[in-house]
């Protein structure tokens, strides 16, 4: 029999373009769950030998995936088959990469296709996930998928009764750890997800859709006002200056416009941003995505600011000189410009801010720095600031 190693499923000829590179594309979890449930249901009625599946994923792509640790057992009088499916995810840095997602199939007496979860598949405990609280994290894509493909095998048999699928992962209790699953209310072990049955490499839709899951389950826990930093900096200074309650942020990472965008959509009362200034600078020239690949212009926007303020062309050749916002900062504040210029900066991230809101919910910003600490805010930060404490004691 062919080994994994050498065995092509059909995703190898799948590739993107990321920074120059072009990356393997890979199958998600969803995948290896539907492609398991086709393997264990046509072993449970009879099939021997089996050691591949053919499965289409949602994105129309077609794959043929080796089955693994294939069994047939007897509990009592009923029958249970199971094998797995081992994830590849191509060249996308994913904890999940090389697991093994294994399905069991039974009958049942009672009519239509159960799915659940067993072990190291997560349970939703909290609202606003994209499973009710209490069932499996196994997402709506996914389960379609396990069900088409356990209807197509009972059909190649004739069977039209009941079947009980149950989706386990051996490993999944131990990576959901390294995931973002206990911070979004999703407890003892890893999701089953995918919405197209393909993984793109460093996929920026995949990252702003758990930022999505994230803003979702918050809502529905009733929080008005979301706090967001782009990372672990501005997280420790709302805690740490700002006394903002502890637990209470999610990040955004560079999707400042993508973020305001989801939380108008979803309906979100406002959103407090709180940054470090070499991201947030950006935000006062009007950039949405902070990454340095899609803009910079920070020394350019600093300049700006400082020319406003009253800074003239020495000091402000000498900023664009500059290679960090800190340095800069010192400039600045060495020329007796900085207050005036960081109200420059706040009132310019404070009006793009409602640019990209359109008046839909109340957004707000606080920036620091790392060695000035505190720099300043904008108009309506005060009163986000007072909601989230309020919400939080």
């Amino acid at each position: 029999m062919e080994t994994g190693r050498e065995h092509l499923t059909g995703i190898e000829e799948y590739t993107v373009m990321r920074g120059g590179r072009k990356l393997r594309c890979g199958f998600t979890t969803g995948t290896c769950a539907a492609a398991a449930a086709q393997g264990a249901v046509r072993i449970l009625l009879g099939e021997t030998g089996l050691g591949q599946v053919h499965i289409i994923t949602p994105k129309g792509i077609e794959l043929d995936l080796l089955l693994e640790n294939v069994s047939l057992i007897r509990e009592g009088a009923y029958l249970k088959a199971s094998c797995g499916v081992r994830k590849d995810a191509g060249d996308d840095p994913d904890v999940t990469d090389g697991i093994l997602v294994m399905v069991s199939a039974e009958c049942s007496q009672q009519p239509g296709i159960r799915i659940d979860g067993g072990k190291g598949v997560g349970t939703a405990v909290l609202p606003g996930l994209a499973v009710p609280e209490g069932e499996a994290a196994i997402n709506p894509v996914p389960r379609e998928m396990i069900r088409r493909e356990a209807r197509k095998a009972a059909g190649m048999h004739g069977y039209s009764g009941g079947l009980i699928i149950t989706v386990s992962v051996p490993e999944g209790e131990r990576l959901a750890e390294k995931t973002f699953n206990p911070r979004i209310g999703i407890r003892g072990g890893i999701s089953i997800l995918g919405t197209t049955g393909i993984v793109e490499p460093m996929s920026e839709r995949a990252v702003i859709e758990s930022i999505r899951v994230e803003m979702r389950q918050r809502l529905a826990l009733g929080e008005k006002v979301l706090l967001i930093t782009p990372g672990n900096y501005g997280k420790d200074f709302a805690e740490n200056c700002l006394d903002l309650p502890a637990g209470k942020s999610m990040k955004c990472g560079n999707y400042i416009g993508e973020t305001i965008d989801m939380a108008v959509e979803l309906g979100a009362g406002g959103i407090l941003f709180v940054s470090h200034i070499g991201k947030f600078v950006k935000v006062a020239g009007g950039i949405m995505d902070t990454h340095s690949r899609s803009a910079d212009a920070r020394m350019e926007i600093l300049c700006a600011a400082a020319i406003r303020a009253g800074a003239g062309t020495d000091l402000a050749g000498n900023i664009l000189a500059c290679g960090t916002t800190e340095e800069a900062l010192r400039i600045i504040e060495e020329g007796g410009f900085l207050e005036k210029t960081v109200q420059k900066l706040t009132d310019r991230i404070q009006y793009y801010l409602d640019c990209r809101s359109r008046g839909s919910l109340i957004c707000g910003a606080v920036i620091f720095s790392q060695k000035m600490g505190y720099l300043g805010r904008t108009t309506d930060a005060d009163k986000l600031i007072g909601t989230i404490r309020g919400s939080g004691r």
